[in-house]
């Protein structure tokens, strides 16, 4: 009887590593919480290292957003990893991401990289270039 129930606990696989969490991008200056959004997975700006503008003392905005009606968002906020949902691949999610420092949504993957670290890839001209970084979990 215990041989049995250990190995159908060897047989058992292992949970899937999951990005639902907060994250400290591979720069250090932000952090983003990623959770779920309906069937997806969706994350935002959640810390800034530097939340004010040195110049005005007040938060940062948006200012890159290609949509102008944007532009006077606060960046603390922000959404950044949009529609995440399983790509069929092991540990990925593909939706969409949006770069603050550019204001241009490109075409998005996250893949778990462990239980603690993520790669999002942001992708343009049909994933001809693209463009990744890893990030570390902090929750």
């Amino acid at each position: 009887m215990i041989g049995a129930l250990l190995l159908a606990t060897l047989a058992t696989p292992a949970a899937a590593a999951d990005p639902k969490g907060t994250w400290l991008t591979e720069d250090g200056r932000s952090r983003i919480a990623i959770g779920s959004c309906g069937g997806a997975l969706c994350g935002s700006i959640s810390w800034l290292r530097e939340p004010n503008d040195p110049a005005t003392g007040k938060p940062k905005l948006d200012v890159n957003n290609t949509d102008a009606g944007k532009r006077n968002r606060p960046l603390l906020g922000v959404p950044i990893v949009l529609n995440m949902k399983p790509s069929g691949k092991p540990e990925q999610w593909a939706g969409s991401v949006y770069n603050a420092q550019d204001g241009k949504t490109y075409t998005g993957y996250i893949t778990m990289q462990g239980a603690s670290s993520l790669k999002l890839e942001g992708c343009a001209l049909g994933g001809l270039v693209c463009k990744a970084q890893t990030w570390r979990r902090i929750n």
